[in-house]
């Protein structure tokens, strides 16, 4: 029987991908006030950043109920016997522990295998497609298991911000708070490291950002995939996917518009490059 892969929205992975690999995606829940909406589901990335751009409440984010990891398992519990569950970084998110937690509860004789990837975005979601590829492709749980281990420090992003306040507010800056505090006019860049958000750097202008994030990716001798995403300015992700072209071919690049979960932690204006590769 087929593993079945399942993930969290956090991950960002084209909707087109997600279905030709069959993968299970677990919305985070989002927040303006006392409406709830399931992220991708309920409300969709234009309709989220249109909201926030009007909205005086600012959104917040709430991990989903353990029955609804329970209700994703025992679901496909029915198709396979061998399930793997690869979430973002416990460190930024309580996902990976309610997607413990519930698989513990599961009466069903299924083997699930949760794993902490580290990462998050789609440096995740290269994994997490690694992952679904070899599923469909027939590879075992512990074929698949091997994949990712073997993939997860390959992964990377850089990010640049207009503004940190967004993740401070979440409490998700972590040790990038360095790059806070200037009275200068500053695009914070960042990383994820262990699992944490860590500072990258800073630009002193968009201009210098976009170049910063070109050249991380132009410092790999060996791309295999490559991603370009943002958070409500898709010119400046245009001008940058056009950029790579040069080190990566271009219609390869995969290219999406952050997620309501990512967008309420960073706000209008993220622009990140996410890669799986070699230096």
């Amino acid at each position: 029987m087929t593993v079945r892969i399942v993930t969290d929205s956090v991950t960002d992975i084209p909707p087109a991908v997600i279905a030709e690999l069959g993968i299970s995606i677990i919305p985070v829940l989002v927040r303006f006030g006392e409406e709830t909406f399931r992220d991708g589901i309920d409300i969709t990335n234009d309709q989220f950043y249109e909201r926030l751009a009007k909205s005086k409440i600012m959104p917040t984010t709430a991990v989903p109920s353990l029955d609804m990891f329970a209700r994703t398992y025992a679901r496909l519990a029915e198709e396979t016997d061998e399930i793997l569950v690869l979430m973002v970084s416990s460190k930024l998110s309580g996902l990976h522990n309610a997607a413990v937690q519930s698989a513990n509860l599961m009466e069903s004789k299924c083997r699930i295998e949760v794993v902490d990837t580290g990462c998050a975005v789609m440096s995740q979601g290269f994994v997490v497609i690694r992952a679904a590829q070899a599923a469909k492709e027939g590879a075992s749980l512990d074929e698949i298991l091997e994949i990712v281990h073997r993939n997860l420090p390959r992964v990377e992003i850089r990010a640049a911000f207009d503004t940190l306040e967004f993740l401070k507010r979440g409490g998700r800056v972590g040790r990038a708070a360095a790059l806070m505090g200037s009275i200068l006019k500053v695009n914070p860049i960042i990383t994820i490291k262990d699992g944490l958000v860590e500072p990258a750097g800073r630009a002193r202008s968009r201009a210098k950002a976009i170049d910063m994030l070109y050249e991380f990716a132009a410092g790999y001798s060996h791309i295999e995939e490559l991603a370009v995403e943002d958070a409500a300015c898709p010119d400046d992700a245009d001008q940058l996917v056009k950029r790579l072209g040069a080190i990566f071919p271009e219609e390869r690049i995969y290219r999406s518009r952050t997620t309501p979960v990512i967008g309420t932690h960073t706000g209008p204006g993220l622009l990140l490059v996410a890669l799986l590769g070699d230096k």
